[in-house]
C-alpha cells in the first residue's frame, strides 16, 4: 500500500502528537504505580473526565497563554484517551 500525500501536513502533526504523547508518560504525574487518569477510569468515570477535559481546553485556547499549541495537544491527547474509553470501557472489549 502506497502512503498518500497529505494536503494539510498530517503526517507531521500526527508525528508530533506521537511525540507529545511520549514526553506526557515522562512527567511526574506519570510515575507512580498508577495514573490519576487509570483510577478515574475504574471508578467509571472516564468518559466525563474525557469530555470534560476536551471542553476545558478547548473554552482555554486563546486565553490562557494566548493561542497555546499545548492546548491543541492537550485536547487531542484527551480525544485519544476517549477512543481508548469508547473501544473498552463504552463498547466493552
Amino acid at each position: 500500500m502506497t502512503t498518500p500525500t497529505y494536503k494539510f501536513d498530517e503526517e507531521s502533526y500526527l508525528d508530533e502528537m506521537h511525540q507529545y504523547i511520549q514526553e506526557t508518560y515522562a512527567q511526574h504525574y506519570a510515575k507512580g504505580k498508577h495514573q490519576a487518569s487509570e483510577i478515574i477510569f475504574d471508578n467509571g468515570y472516564a468518559e466525563g473526565f474525557l469530555m470534560g477535559n476536551v471542553l476545558k481546553y478547548w473554552k482555554r485556547y486563546g486565553k490562557k497563554g494566548g493561542r497555546n499549541r499545548q492546548d491543541i495537544l492537550k485536547m487531542l491527547h484527551y480525544t485519544l484517551l476517549m477512543l481508548y474509553a469508547h473501544d473498552h470501557i463504552i463498547e466493552g472489549d
